[in-house]
C-alpha cells in the first residue's frame, strides 16, 4: 500500500516582507480587483472556486495543497489510514480561533458533520461523500470511518473549512455574512462584506503559521473585465486576476505594470443533457420534437467533431489557453495518456448529423457563464458559430453565475457549458462528480445533472475510490477517463491558462493552478 504526502511545516511560496505599496516602512492595505467573490461567508456554502478563494483568507483547510496542488499539512500535521475504512489525522496543537479558544478535534468533527446539514447552492458533500463516522478519541487526534476504503480522502479534505463547534449547529448565513460566526483560524479576521462589492479582513496576529504581510486586505470585485484592468491603471487597486486575452498582449508592453501567466486547472466543458425528455423541446424545421437528439452518440460525436479547439484557442482565447481532451490536465491522477488529439471535422460532423436522422440540423437552446472564467462568454458564442456551420442552430446565452448554477443545479438547461477544475489534483472528484450516475445515497454523481448513465464507468469509480494501491487506482480511474470521454458524457473544449496583473515592481506573486489569489502568500516586493 503505497501513500503520497507531505508531512512537516508549510511551505513559503513568497519571498522576503518588503515595503509597502505606498512606500512605508511595513505593508498596510493590500487592495485586489476580482472577477467575482463569494455568494456567502458561510465556508460550506457552496463549492464555487471564487467562494472558496476568498474564505481561506478567514478559515483554514484540515489538509492545505501548494500552487501545483501537492498536499501540504495545514491544521493536520500529518495523516494516515489505521484500518481499511480508517483514516488518522493528527490536529495541529496550539491553533487558536480569531476570537481566542483553541481548536480541538471536535471543531473539526463538527465541520465535517455540520457539511450535510447546509443547503447551499452547490452542496460540499462531495468532499464528505465517503465520510460514515467521525471520532475524536483525544484532543488532538481525528479518526474518519469511511463508508468502505477511502484513498483519496485527504484529496477531499483539501475544501474542508474548519469553523468552531460552539457555533452551533443552527447558524445559518445571516449570522455568517453578518460576522457574527465568521470565525476562522485563518490568517485573517473579517470585517466586513458587501455581496458583489467589498470583502474586507484584516491580520490575525494569533495565526499559527506565517505572518502575512499585509495589515489590511480589500477584495473589491469588479466583474467587468475591462473595469478590472481600468482600476489597475488608474491606481485603485493594487493588483487583478483574470486580465482578458484582449489585454494581456497591451499589458504586456506598459511598463507601469507587471504581468504573471500559468497554466490552470479549469476546464471549459459541455454537457448535454441525455434525459428522454429536455426541459425545452429541441426543433427541426421550426417545429418542436418530442425526441431528445442529444441522446444519440452520432449527435454527441458530430457535436464534437465540429469544435476547432486550435481556433478557440488562437482567436478567441487570444492565445491564452490550451486544448483539452479530457476532464483534467493529462498530468493529473487519473488522466489517461491514450486519449487522442479531439479532431475537427466539419464533413464527418455533417455525415453524422444526417446518419441520426438529422439532415438539416435542429435547433437547441444552450447556456453558459459569463463571468466564471475568462473566454467563457466568448467562448459560448463561437461555439455556437462553429455549429452553425454543421446545421445546427443552437440558441446560445451566456448569463451571470448567480443565475446559471441555481438553473443548472435544478436541471433547467438543454445543454450548458461551464468551467470546472480537478482542485484535488485526482480524478475521482471530477469524474465522481459529473460521469458517476446521480447517486443521493453515496454522494456520487452530486453535479450529474444530464442523466448520463454508465453502469462499467459507476463500477470503475467505486472500485478506485476503494483501491488503496496508487498503481491500481490510476489504472481503474484512467478507464474512466477514457470510457466517459469516448461516450461524450461531457465534452471538453479548452483548458484555461490565467493572467494577473499588478503595479510595476510592487509585488511578488506565485501563480497558482487553481488560480487563487491569495493575499498572504503575496508579498511586497523589495
Amino acid at each position: 500500500m503505497k501513500r503520497n504526502f507531505v508531512r512537516g511545516g508549510l511551505v513559503a511560496a513568497a519571498l522576503v516582507l518588503g515595503t509597502s505599496l505606498s512606500g512605508g516602512v511595513l505593508a498596510q492595505t493590500l487592495t485586489l480587483g476580482v472577477r467575482a467573490g463569494p455568494d456567502s461567508i458561510d465556508p460550506h456554502w457552496s463549492t464555487l472556486g471564487s467562494q472558496a478563494e476568498t474564505l481561506r483568507h478567514v478559515f483554514d483547510t484540515l489538509v492545505g495543497v501548494d500552487e501545483n496542488l501537492q498536499l501540504l499539512p495545514a491544521l493536520a500535521t500529518s495523516w494516515k489510514p489505521i484500518a481499511d475504512d480508517v483514516w488518522e489525522f493528527k490536529i495541529r496543537e496550539g491553533v487558536k480561533f480569531h476570537d481566542g479558544s483553541e481548536l480541538t478535534a471536535e471543531d473539526v468533527k463538527f465541520s465535517i458533520e455540520r457539511i450535510p446539514v447546509v443547503t447551499g447552492p452547490m452542496s460540499m458533500t462531495i468532499y464528505t461523500k465517503r465520510v460514515k463516522s467521525v471520532a475524536a478519541p483525544d484532543k488532538y487526534t481525528l479518526h474518519v470511518t469511511t463508508n468502505g476504503p477511502a484513498a483519496g480522502l485527504p484529496n477531499d479534505f483539501i475544501r474542508l473549512f474548519v469553523v468552531p463547534k460552539k457555533i452551533g449547529m443552527d447558524v445559518r448565513n445571516e449570522q455568517f455574512n453578518s460576522g457574527a460566526a465568521a470565525i476562522g483560524t485563518g490568517p485573517y479576521k473579517f470585517v466586513s462584506w458587501e455581496p458583489k462589492g467589498d470583502f474586507v479582513a484584516e491580520r490575525f496576529d494569533g495565526y499559527w503559521g506565517d505572518k502575512p504581510a499585509w495589515q489590511k486586505v480589500v477584495r473589491k470585485e469588479i466583474a467587468n473585465d475591462a473595469a478590472r484592468v481600468a482600476a489597475l491603471k488608474s491606481g485603485q487597486v493594487d493588483m487583478v486576476n483574470y486580465v482578458p486575452a484582449t489585454d494581456y498582449a497591451a499589458l504586456q508592453k506598459d511598463k507601469s505594470v507587471d504581468t504573471f501567466i500559468a497554466d490552470s486547472v479549469y476546464i471549459l466543458n459541455i454537457t448535454p443533457n441525455v434525459k428522454e425528455t429536455l426541459p425545452k423541446k429541441a426543433k427541426v424545421d421550426g417545429k418542436e420534437i418530442d425526441a431528445n437528439p442529444l441522446r444519440d452518440p452520432k449527435v454527441r460525436e458530430a457535436m464534437d467533431l465540429a469544435i476547432d479547439r486550435k481556433t478557440l484557442v488562437r482567436v478567441v482565447l487570444e492565445g491564452l489557453g490550451k486544448p483539452a481532451n479530457q476532464l483534467m490536465p493529462v498530468t493529473f491522477f487519473g488522466a489517461s495518456k491514450k486519449l487522442p488529439e479531439r479532431p475537427y471535422d466539419l464533413n464527418k460532423a455533417k455525415a453524422l448529423l444526417a446518419e441520426a436522422g438529422y439532415p438539416k440540423g435542429f435547433e437547441l437552446d444552450f447556456a453558459c457563464t459569463n463571468n466564471r472564467l475568462p473566454g467563457d462568454a466568448a467562448t459560448c458564442e463561437a461555439l455556437g458559430q462553429m455549429w452553425a456551420r454543421a446545421g445546427l442552430k443552437i440558441n446560445a446565452q451566456a448569463l451571470n453565475g448567480t443565475v446559471f448554477f441555481p438553473a443548472q443545479q435544478k436541471g433547467e438547461f438543454s445543454m450548458w457549458m461551464s468551467g470546472w477544475g480537478t482542485v484535488t489534483g485526482e480524478a475521482s472528484y471530477t469524474y465522481g462528480s459529473l460521469a458517476h450516475s446521480a447517486d443521493a445515497t453515496t454522494g456520487l454523481g452530486a453535479f450529474n445533472k444530464s442523466g448520463y448513465v454508465n453502469p462499467e464507468v459507476d463500477k470503475l469509480l467505486q472500485a478506485g475510490a476503494r483501491e488503496l494501491d496508487d498503481t491500481k487506482r490510476r489504472a481503474l480511474f484512467e478507464q474512466v477517463s477514457e470510457i466517459s470521454m469516448n461516450d461524450r458524457a461531457l465534452i471538453p473544449t479548452v483548458i484555461i491558462q490565467t493572467v494577473w496583473a499588478a503595479k510595476k515592481d510592487a509585488i511578488t506573486f506565485v501563480p497558482r493552478v487553481d488560480q487563487e489569489t491569495l493575499a498572504y502568500l503575496i508579498k511586497p516586493k523589495k
